[in-house]
């Protein structure tokens, strides 16, 4: 149960920076999604390839629902070997704040390149 909970909590974390996004980022239309890469300019200014705004928005939001729900089942229905019963919540606590993290950095590089 309560891995369920945290899960829980890391998805409302990113739904709710997905939708105070997407009330910043009202005007625009779509939202750059990839990026190019080089050496001579980490944060290049051109951007590979854009999305909707709305899919752009709910991309790792929905991409962590499915992460975490496998988690969840993978945790309600696997028996751990013995002695590591307690790696579940550490484990799940990390890989959300991975989810949340990326999605924070993906939200920061579009504002800094629509700053632009």
């Amino acid at each position: 149960m309560a891995v369920l909970i945290v899960s829980a909590i890391f998805v409302l974390m990113m739904i709710g920076l997905s939708i105070r996004a997407n009330a910043r980022f009202r005007q625009e239309k779509t939202l750059p999604m990839q990026w190019w890469l080089s050496r001579s300019e980490p944060l290049s200014r051109s951007v590979n390839w854009s999305a909707p705004r709305v899919v752009a928005l709910s991309f790792t939001p929905c991409l962590a629902i499915g992460v975490l729900a496998l988690f969840n089942i993978a945790a309600v229905t696997l028996t751990p070997r013995p002695g590591q019963e307690w790696m579940a919540i550490p484990i799940l606590i990390f890989m959300g704040s991975m989810f949340v993290a990326a999605h924070i950095f993906h939200l920061w590089l579009i504002e800094k390149t629509l700053s632009r």
